[in-house]
């Protein structure tokens, strides 16, 4: 599904990514892992199109991103692409629900389709209770999960993941990662975690390990 190919990226004289190469597959769990400063949110935002590489390219299912205008590259991203962060960024004035919609809204998907499938998807997440409520009504492990509802909303074919438990106790964690597994299952979701959870590392599906710049194994 996603494939990326000699990745370099330098910030001034500090090279971050020295040459990645890295595979996904459709349905893959696939976690990055290694030390802070290693690279690996770097090329997070760069396989998930939000920085760009200053070698090398990324090609999403035979499409080869850096071919996109900045217009085309928004509507991509819109609607294959979801995120999921360490702090959830939902707007504050925004419900539950409402904040689910957004992307959807962006895709101009019909606003009663986008409206039942928010509530379908915050239903599976046990989250059918929070519709109404604005995110500082809500724990941060429900805030999270609202999150997650909100990647989803487009069906994309790709979640990527930035220490999206980093901000949780044990118990929202551990619930957290048992809902990435139970996507995959029952959605065929494909999944990128960068995390510093060894328990969330370890039940990927693969871990990648980075150290200065570079794929280690």
């Amino acid at each position: 599904m996603l494939q990326a190919n000699n990745i370099h990226k330098a910030y001034g004289s500090l090279q971050v990514l020295k040459g990645i190469d890295l595979t996904i597959q459709k349905g893959e769990v696939v976690s990055i892992v290694g030390a802070s400063g290693a690279g690996k949110s770097t090329l997070l935002h760069i396989l998930g199109t939000l920085d760009t590489a200053d070698q090398g390219e990324v090609v999403f299912n035979q499409q080869t991103i850096k071919t996109f205008k900045s217009s085309e590259l928004a509507r991509f991203r819109n609607k294959y692409i979801g995120f999921i962060f360490q702090f959830h960024n939902l707007l504050p004035e925004f419900t539950a629900l409402e904040n689910v919609c957004l992307p959807g809204f962006l895709a101009n998907t019909p606003e009663e389709q986008v409206k039942q499938r928010a509530a379908e998807l915050l239903t599976m997440l046990n989250l059918g209770h929070r519709l109404d409520h604005k995110p500082s009504e809500m724990s941060g492990g429900e805030q999270q999960r609202t999150a997650v509802a909100r990647a989803l909303i487009n069906s994309p074919e790709i979640i990527f993941a930035d220490e999206p438990s980093g901000n949780l106790d044990s118990a929202n964690a551990q619930e957290l990662h048992e809902i990435f597994f139970r996507l995959r299952d029952e959605l065929n979701q494909t999944f990128v975690i960068v995390t510093h959870n060894n328990q969330l590392a370890d039940m990927a599906d693969r871990k990648v390990v980075m150290k200065d710049g570079y794929l280690v194994n």
